[in-house]
């Protein structure tokens, strides 16, 4: 018996067909995700559009559902981290230059940020690929935060830090799921995530009159548009209620380090969401990095299947 069975940890099982049209869904779903952001940018600030992302993902829920057979403790944690952490780190990052389609690529890290968490907090087993994965995706990594910009539609340095911040984060929080996995076992997801998105609503607008003021968040609020308001309910319905609860759904039933890995092809529809939509174009070292953060991936989910031939 290994560490990770003596401690609780669900047995591995293959993912089924439902589960691999999950993933598919919630790699579309978040991969046009970024485009949407970056719309709602134009309008909200990024502590106004997390206050009202969370809030049109949970208030309306509360009556009809009911709280989860949780400990408190991962509610918040899981809120905290995932809620005011991840999307707080993102928004501001995109607010200060951090392209859409490179978003969509640096936010994938979180699955090698998993790895290296899972590892060290849960002792579950990594494999050489998984470790060589990870060594090719942080020189892609490198390779793209030399290449930042300070002009339309280019990155900027401050942009590509906070979203890397932003991965962690998530990675974070995918350890919160594995840990309330292990003490309220097959928890119902999506009363987890309308409960923990109540989380980040205070703080989110506590910031946003922070840094913000009263009189700005208040004229934005009331000049609320059509494409703001989209915005709101694709990240609050979409990208938030059902992806999320979908990704926690895979988290409960596999591994995180066999979950994460399937974000890889998120940035693909990212980067051509983004040059439909936005008209961004990557520069060439970006391409060259994003090649290689894929590459990483690639040997992260695949890698063991080559290294058993070789």
């Amino acid at each position: 018996m290994n560490t990770a069975t003596a401690l609780g940890a669900a047995p591995a099982r293959a993912l089924s067909q439902g589960d691999l049209a999950c993933a598919l869904a919630v790699i579309v779903i978040w991969g046009s995700n970024f485009v949407v952001m970056k719309m709602g940018l134009q309008t909200l600030s990024p502590m106004l559009l997390g206050t009202l992302r969370f809030m049109a993902a949970s208030l309306p829920f509360l009556l009809f559902v009911r709280r989860p057979a949780l400990p408190w403790r991962f509610i918040v944690a899981y809120g905290l981290a995932q809620g005011l952490g991840q999307f707080g780190l993102l928004f501001l990052g995109l607010r200060l230059g951090m392209t859409a389609g490179m978003a969509s690529v640096v936010m994938q890290t979180q699955a090698f940020f998993t790895l290296i968490l899972a590892v060290t907090l849960l002792h579950e087993r990594a494999r050489p690929a998984q470790w060589l994965g990870l060594a090719v995706a942080f020189g892609g990594l490198l390779v793209i935060a030399s290449a930042h910009g300070e002009g339309a539609l280019q990155m900027s340095l401050a942009g590509f830090v906070l979203t890397l911040g932003a991965a962690f984060m998530w990675a974070t929080s995918n350890l919160v799921v594995r840990f309330a996995a292990r003490v309220g076992g097959d928890y119902a997801p999506f009363p987890f995530i309308v409960w923990s998105s109540t989380v980040p609503i205070v703080p989110f607008f506590a910031l946003a009159l922070w840094l913000d003021g009263p009189a700005v968040v208040a004229a934005q609020l009331a000049g609320l548009n059509g494409r703001a308001l989209f915005a709101v309910l694709y990240l609050a319905l979409l990208a938030t209620l059902l992806a999320y609860s979908l990704w926690t759904r895979l988290l409960q039933r596999h591994p995180a380090g066999r979950v994460s890995p399937f974000s890889l092809l998120i940035p693909v529809v990212g980067l051509l969401a983004a040059m439909l939509v936005l008209g961004e174009q990557p520069a060439p070292a970006q391409w060259a990095g994003t090649g290689a953060v894929l590459c990483g991936m690639l040997i992260n989910q695949f890698g063991h299947l080559w290294w058993k031939r070789g």
